[in-house]
């Protein structure tokens, strides 16, 4: 048998209504509760008040966009200063990965550069986190269970990780019922990064047993799922995709990722590009230039996601990557160029790419050439 390890939150709960039916889990992680939100506020004030009620003391902190390094330390200068013992993030990914790094950040001694990988020293946190429990209202980037924050860093242009074991949630609290109304565009893209996140773990160099059962049987469905979301809300969907979700966060905090989010993270850095479109846009053509590259148990993975795809999308296997990209023009996802990535951030990206750690798992080697390319045919 295969040996592999895989770790994740302490808890998840999932289900509509698990959110208000969670109320005093959360409160139990810590009576002075940092709330990290998005830029409304509003949306957050049933978790407030509920925890209000529970006798905790919420002071909140908004995160209005992709968190960076000076945001995380405005949020730890308020969080010190409140004495915090616990944090909750309410919101998408971005939301959760500043909550993730506030409690992770909160107890450390050394300035936040020195725990940043690639830009920094990558060093471990030298104490453990605060307990930190995350609700996505988004169904994306399975955040909730991962162990690692993305932040970006303007000085270098780099989005980058903070990461550690320990960083792991404490609560994940997955309520579908949080993502109903989400805006179409966003359901669109971060829909797509879901379906990249079951993808690229499942052909990665590190994929196992169990990942695979979190990831291949989740392509379909999905797929299925975000297209009738395009046609309108539908709370079966939005479960759909925020199982896909979760289980593409499972899979890749213990599988890795590959090309996709190897090439989004330096293009987000450099052109401030939303992540989910990002990888959404580049899915279907990394797939190709990896099946390209590929043979063997490698080719046969990639032509299992290419079946899983085209049984979706209703067209035939061999082609159920360019009718992956079709799609997602046709349900209004921009190219690289109408997201503002220029031949000049193209460039540096696929030069930048051979640094980030999701790379690593990329189950074909590839040149800046072939990286070029997959840009190239995403504009």
């Amino acid at each position: 048998m295969t040996v592999f390890s895989f770790a994740t939150a302490t808890e998840i709960r999932f289900g509509r209504g698990e959110g208000p039916r969670a109320m005093p889990a959360l409160a139990a992680l810590g009576q002075r509760v940092l709330l990290v939100h998005g830029a409304n506020p509003t949306r957050a004030d049933w978790l407030r008040d509920g925890l209000a009620r529970q006798g905790c003391d919420v002071s909140s902190f908004a995160v209005p966009g992709e968190p960076d390094l000076p945001m995380i330390e405005a949020g730890l200068h308020q969080a010190r200063a409140k004495g915090v013992q616990s944090v909750i993030a309410l919101g998408g990914g971005a939301v959760i990965d500043a909550g993730k790094a506030l409690a992770a950040l909160v107890p450390a001694i050394r300035p936040v550069l020195d725990h940043l990988e690639v830009v920094g020293q990558g060093l471990p946190l030298d104490a453990s986190p605060l307990p930190f429990a995350a609700l996505p209202t988004t169904a994306g980037t399975g955040a909730e269970v991962t162990r690692n924050a993305v932040i970006a860093v303007p000085d270098a242009q780099r989005k980058v990780s903070l990461r550690d074991a320990r960083m792991l949630p404490r609560m994940a609290i997955v309520d579908p019922a949080l993502t109903d109304g989400c805006p179409r565009a966003v359901t669109l893209a971060s829909g797509l990064d879901a379906i990249t996140q079951v993808i690229e773990p499942y052909i990665s160099t590190r994929a196992n047993p169990l990942t695979d059962s979190l990831t291949l049987p989740r392509i379909a469905p999905a797929l299925t799922a975000l297209d009738r979301l395009m046609q309108g809300d539908d709370p079966a969907a939005r479960g759909e995709m925020a199982l896909t979700s979760l289980c593409g966060g499972l899979a890749l905090a213990n599988a890795g990722l590959g090309v996709v989010h190897g090439l989004a993270g330096p293009l987000g850095g450099l052109s401030n590009a939303a992540h989910g479109a990002l990888c959404g846009v580049m899915l279907p053509h990394g797939l190709a230039v990896n099946a390209a590259g590929a043979s063997g148990a490698v080719l046969d993975r990639i032509t299992r996601v290419q079946s899983e795809i085209g049984h979706a999308l209703g067209v035939a296997a061999p082609d159920a990557f360019r009718a992956l990209a079709e799609w997602a023009r046709q349900a209004g996802l921009p190219g690289l160029d109408a997201q503002g990535v220029t031949a000049a951030h193209r460039a540096e990206a696929a030069r930048m790419a051979a640094t980030s750690s999701s790379m690593k798992a990329n189950p074909v080697a590839l040149n800046e050439d072939s990286l070029a390319r997959i840009m190239e045919d995403a504009r």
